[in-house]
């Protein structure tokens, strides 16, 4: 792993956590880093809902947001699994665990990817989400880049703890919910973009990002404009 990387990830990270900052840009920022520090093929996000349900917040690609979706749909899979124990889980060679996870290693394995790991997002006892890595080479992570991977969904885990913002545990759960409601947004507008301009899915949602970073305006709020007509990019 490259030094300057990791400090450059921890520095922009923590400078991100200022009143006020969208949550689902951040964590969208935490997939892209963590793909880059920890050399990994894909980075995805998974929260709690109010009701404890997981649902998909951030994906540093398309493929990888639906594979997150078919585990929350089937139930199976090592990112559920981590949320339930709250543990890490570590998959160094997917075809190894075919018949433990069928639906999910076939679909994982057919985009390309060959190993998993997923680290909780915890607060002591309290979890609520995963950070997943896949990899497109079947083998363990370094003992090192893992406790690097785990410092990283840390800081994304304060950043929504912020305890500034959040003093009960209602609050937090609404926090959390406007958050995963504004993934729906974001996803409606990524396939009205992709369709008016006819790209894919990924190109949509980097030039949503990429113009909301350029009008210093919430991604979630640029999304809404674009849902309702009255932004075209």
């Amino acid at each position: 792993m490259h030094k300057r990387l990791m400090v450059e990830a921890f520095i922009e990270l923590a400078d991100t956590l200022v009143d006020e900052f969208d949550v689902v840009e951040f964590l969208q920022q935490v997939t892209v880093r963590c793909a880059q520090v920890l050399n990994v093929s894909a980075v995805g996000v998974l929260l709690a809902d109010q009701r404890g349900a997981l649902r998909v917040v951030a994906a540093s690609t398309e493929e990888t947001r639906l594979l997150e979706l078919l585990q929350l749909h089937t139930n199976q899979g090592p990112c559920p699994e981590c949320y339930r124990t709250g543990t890490p889980v570590s998959v160094a060679d997917l075809s190894a665990v075919a018949s433990r996870w069928p639906r999910f290693v076939a679909e994982a394995r057919q985009i390309g990817f060959a190993s998993v790991h997923a680290l909780p997002m915890r607060l002591r006892t309290d979890v609520i989400g995963t950070l997943n890595l896949f990899g497109e080479r079947p083998g363990a992570l370094d003992a090192d880049v893992l406790r690097l991977g785990q410092a990283l969904t840390d800081v994304a885990t304060i950043g929504i703890l912020q305890a500034r913002t959040i003093r009960h545990h209602e609050t937090l759960a609404e926090q959390l919910q406007t958050a995963l409601n504004s993934r729906v947004i974001i996803e409606q507008a990524k396939g009205v973009i992709s369709e008016r301009h006819r790209v894919d899915m990924d190109q949509a949602f980097q030039l949503l990002r990429n113009t909301a970073r350029t009008g210093n305006r919430r991604l979630s709020e640029l999304a809404r404009a674009v849902v309702e007509g009255s932004e075209t990019l």
